[in-house]
């Protein structure tokens, strides 16, 4: 079993808290997010404590409650607040920041020379098997026209970033991405792809925060069997796709 501390306690970090709880695979040891409550905290109705990392000393908390991995989900410089602790400890690091700079990139880089890490600005497992299929078969037909279409909750001002990333995968420009903003709508990623006489589209929708935390979760399982590295969630589908060959 794996001994987890979530980084992070949001919308999306209290999402992912339920599932990493639930998990038989982890253990959710503690929760740490930026300024403690005036009013001790627990996850939820149970026995897990929430701490603030402007109130105990890391290094000394996780002396008396060690975990094996650390997941983050919450801002970009975080990352330097418990990054050491990471590279002294060895701990397994799964990070969702979605908005890290090169400098953030570079540190996180950095950690994987001693430890197993992890960066992926959307780590649902669905979005980044769409990712994965889409670049294959954009390699098997590098003709056919190709559009993203992408659709989420009115108040998103920007284009996806998930979208963005699919764009530049597949090597097209910004421009064919098409965008909606719809009341009801959480999360809809779609590739278009136009060959003559046939289309494909590959689809991926977003219906609960709670999906981050399975993506969490295999990152976790997966990380535990690699040597120690700087990984994309990529790289582990490729392991799954590669054993999955080597079995057949």
């Amino acid at each position: 079993m794996i001994k987890v501390g979530l980084i992070g306690y949001g919308k999306a970090g209290q999402a992912v808290a339920e599932v990493l709880r639930n998990d038989p695979r982890l253990e959710l040891c503690w929760v740490a997010r930026r300024t403690a409550s005036a009013n001790p905290e627990t996850v939820l109705t149970t026995d897990i404590p929430i701490i603030g990392l402007n109130s105990v000393s890391l290094d000394e908390w996780l002396d008396a409650h060690p975990v094996d991995a650390l997941v983050d989900f919450s801002k970009p410089d975080a990352l330097f607040l418990y990054g050491e602790e990471v590279r002294k400890r060895r701990l397994i690091l799964v990070s969702a920041i979605s908005a890290y700079g090169e400098e953030e990139l570079e540190y996180a880089r950095s950690l994987g020379v001693r430890t197993r890490v992890l960066c992926s600005p959307n780590i649902t497992v669905g979005i980044n098997f769409l990712i994965l299929a889409a670049k294959l078969l954009r390699s098997i037909a590098p003709f056919a026209d190709v559009e993203i279409l992408e659709q989420h909750f009115r108040e998103k001002p920007e284009v996806s970033g998930t979208a963005r990333k699919i764009a530049e995968s597949l090597a097209i420009d910004e421009e064919q991405i098409t965008s909606l903003r719809l009341g009801g709508i959480v999360g809809h990623h779609e590739v278009i792809f136009g060959f003559p006489y046939q289309t494909v589209r590959l689809i991926h929708d977003s219906i609960k925060r709670e999906a981050f935390g399975t993506g969490a979760a295999f990152a976790l399982t997966q990380l535990a069997t690699c040597v120690p590295g700087f990984y994309t969630f990529d790289d582990l589908l490729m392991q799954k796709v590669r054993n999955q060959f080597v079995a057949a």
